[in-house]
């Protein structure tokens, strides 16, 4: 019974997203890079402000294996004062310039809580996906369908069965609105107490019920560096076990700061699966 468990965990769904045109398929588990354009992120060396910075954090990125960049202006750590949206709008544009010169084919991901500057990524640098942690609002909702683009969900819930309700009401307000693409962040950090992490990750296979791709997002959070009595810069290790449990549950995008280390999770965990272990 134990092994059948483990196998049911470890069979990957096969889910896809439609991004430009080009269907990003998650047979296999993607890592999705964080390249942070701020001077306060948690993380120190997340962080990218100048522009030499921000070409040296992408093109690592790439070259260690992410699918996905994730481009951040605007710090949402706890108990930090989101800065201006012009200020927003002018650090994005800055990154976003670059990097569509460096990697023109990269698929670029927004993380930002506002509808106005995810129009102008979208409209201004052909951004690939909307990544909005405030939970969603019918102007964000309104304007992903509008530019159909790829959108991430994330819930401030703090249990698994709020998680869920959260997410059936938004995601049919979303499919009204008559977005396609939506992605399922649980929202690690966000409204939930470390316990309350802890408990929804032991329950995360339970997403899966919502058949849609699931992100997990825990790369270095407190959930991790609070319970070992540690720090963010010591939290890597604590981070690849918890990423690897996110895989075992059905996780379908990492989203990290150190994509080297998640893809070698990823491809050891692509050992372990149903296709590639023996009848």
């Amino acid at each position: 019974m134990r092994n059948e468990k483990f196998l049911y965990l470890c069979t990957a769904m096969d889910y896809t997203i439609n991004v430009k045109g080009r269907l990003l398929d998650f047979a296999e588990p993607r890592v999705m890079g964080i390249l942070n354009v701020t001077p306060d992120s948690f993380y120190a060396d997340s962080r990218a402000a100048t522009k030499q910075a921000v070409v040296e954090r992408a093109r690592q990125i790439t070259s260690d294996g992410g699918t996905i960049i994730d481009v951040g202006a605007c710090s949402t750590r706890p108990g930090s004062a989101p800065v201006s949206q012009e200020e927003e709008t002018a650090r994005l544009r800055m990154a976003l310039r670059i990097v569509r010169q460096e990697l023109p084919d990269a698929v670029l991901s927004i993380d930002t809580f506002r509808p106005e500057v995810a129009c102008m990524a979208v409209e201004e640098f052909g951004a690939d996906i909307i990544n909005d942690i405030s939970g969603g609002s019918t102007a964000m909702f309104r304007m992903v369908s509008r530019q159909r683009v790829p959108y991430i969900l994330t819930s401030h819930q703090p249990t698994m069965r709020g998680i869920l309700l959260d997410f059936a009401e938004r995601v049919q307000q979303l499919r009204d609105f008559g977005q396609q693409d939506i992605i399922l962040d649980p929202g690690f950090g966000f409204g939930k107490s470390l316990e309350d992490n802890y408990l929804v990750m032991s329950q995360l296979e339970q997403l899966q019920a919502m058949e849609l791709p699931v992100l997990v997002g825990i790369s270095r959070k407190s959930m991790i560096y609070k319970l070992l009595e540690s720090s963010p810069e010591r939290a890597l290790n604590g981070t690849t076990m918890l990423n690897t449990v996110a895989l075992m549950k059905g996780a379908s995008i990492l989203r990290v700061h150190d994509v080297h280390e998640a893809v070698e999770c990823i491809t050891l965990f692509n050992r372990l699966t149903v296709k590639t272990l023996p009848v």
